[in-house]
């Protein structure tokens, strides 16, 4: 402290008062946040992570700590702290440091989400937790003691906001098929009502493979129907798709009906499955379909009330999700997408009501059930990554409602990271399931789409049925 009060005046004076202005109220680190929400998915998650973080270090910091911890701050009559360099001395206890608290929590919350952006804020972190000191109204012990303080409360979120993984799924068994340079003999299926309208994927997929053909669906006609007469009229050597997972499902299920390798491009808003196996680079996907590297992914599938089976590449469910796809799409028109999921979801959840079923026989009342393709992390709480796709099982979730005060404890649970214990909450692997419902038809939602109605619905796993492109 003496020696922060004994350097002498100079520029960085001016600079670490105005940074630690702009720290208060946590203003500061909003700013980041929101020119973090302009820069992609992830740096919004880590936006999000990283303001939560802050929330919950400052509350803990200002309305716990420091009524318990009185502490007096650096004394400013004598000499070697006269010198405050234009900040107001607060009034509330010195320890710990709030702002320190926040620059950790902050920090330390970005990067966990991406590690990268979050090496860019820690400077700016640490300088607003020295900038307490060099003006004056802090102890260095409340600086320390604060960052730790915040850094706790970052990483404690992840005990009920998992982490996602970064590193792709581990797929089936590599294979190699004829080489297609430059994409010959392919033909890649675009979904025009895809992703966004300056979305470069296409262009991308057209730079990378100059000899692919290029096929835009018709929205009037079956997406299906359409693929069979293509293939029939043209015999492909491979398939290609570019759009989102409703879009990729469709084509995945085509290429298994002709046996023929599919190739994946994100084109879609969330590119669940792309981002999953680790096919969302054109140019590594391009490079595998030249050198002919494929490697076996399991397909979902589930046949409704002894019908045709559907297909789902990611997930599938019932419950209140399907009826939420449902509101969202009847408002997507008229309030855009990511409105109408909002206004969506509030809805559903306000007047959710149990479903009453037997799983594998067993009769439960869940809330919701959630049938994923693969493995999916972590088990105990929301699923937020997907490990490995080539195990031949499915992942199986629901939320029991016949608990008392099922909803009210699956909060908590969620919350405290206590889900694996919970009896609100449970989760198997296994290669097949069959549910039925007790009472009239519900929705099934496959891959982010509804699908059909029904109540008896058999689910299984098809173990490396589908053929994809991927650079090892």
């Amino acid at each position: 402290m003496r020696l922060s009060a004994d350097l002498p005046p100079s520029r960085l004076d001016a600079g670490l008062r105005a940074l630690t202005t702009a720290a208060n109220h946590s203003v500061l680190w909003a700013v980041l946040a929101a020119g973090l929400g302009l820069s992609g998915r992830r740096a919004r998650r880590a936006a999000l992570r990283g303001m939560l973080s802050v929330a919950g270090a400052s509350a803990l910091s200002n309305a716990v700590l420091k009524p318990l911890l009185p502490r007096r701050r650096p004394p400013a009559g004598t000499p070697e702290f006269t010198l405050r360099r234009g900040v107001p001395i607060p009034r509330s206890s010195s320890f710990p440091s709030g702002h320190s608290a926040s620059a950790a929590a902050f920090a330390t919350g970005v990067a966990l989400e991406y590690p990268l952006a979050g090496a860019a804020v820690a400077p700016v972190a640490a300088a607003v937790a020295y900038s307490r000191v060099h003006t004056g109204v802090h102890w260095p012990s409340d600086v320390i003691v604060g960052a730790a303080v915040g850094a706790a409360v970052a990483l404690g979120t992840r005990t009920w906001w998992a982490v996602r993984e970064q590193e792709p799924a581990t797929l089936g068994r590599r294979r190699r098929t004829t080489p297609l340079p430059d994409g010959d003999g392919m033909i890649v299926f675009v979904n025009p009502g895809s992703g966004t309208e300056d979305d470069p994927i296409r262009a991308e997929v057209e730079e990378h493979l100059p000899r692919a053909a290029v096929v835009e669906f018709d929205p009037g006609r079956d997406f299906g129907d359409q693929i069979d007469d293509v293939v029939a009229a043209r015999g492909p050597a491979a398939l290609g798709v570019c759009g989102g997972d409703g879009t990729v499902v469709t084509v995945a299920n085509a290429a298994v009906r002709h046996d023929l390798p599919i190739a994946v491009f994100p084109g879609g808003t969330l590119n669940h499955f792309a981002r999953d196996a680790g096919v969302g680079d054109v140019s590594s996907t391009a490079q595998a379909i030249s050198d002919g590297s494929i490697e076996l992914v399991d397909l979902g599938a589930v046949r409704v009330d002894g019908g045709t089976e559907t297909a789902f590449v990611n997930t599938s469910s019932l419950g209140g999700y399907p009826d939420t796809v449902r509101l969202r799409e009847r408002w997507e028109p008229r309030y855009g997408k990511w409105p109408a999921a909002a206004v969506a979801m509030t809805r559903v959840l306000a007047s959710a009501q149990p479903l009453t079923v037997t799983i594998d026989g067993a009769r439960h009342s869940v809330w919701m059930l959630f049938v994923g393709n693969g493995r999916y992390a972590p088990a105990d709480q929301v699923p937020m990554s997907r490990p490995a796709i080539n195990e031949g099982t499915l992942d199986v979730r629901f939320l029991p409602a016949d608990r008392r005060w099922s909803r009210l404890r699956l909060v908590g649970a969620a919350l405290t990271g206590t889900l694996a214990t919970s009896d609100t909450y449970t989760q198997q692997r296994v290669p097949a399931v069959s549910v039925g419902i007790v009472g009239e038809p519900v929705a099934l939602a496959a891959d982010g789409e509804v699908v059909a109605d029904g109540r008896r619905f058999e689910f299984r796993s098809e173990p490396g049925r589908v053929l994809l492109y991927r650079r090892p």
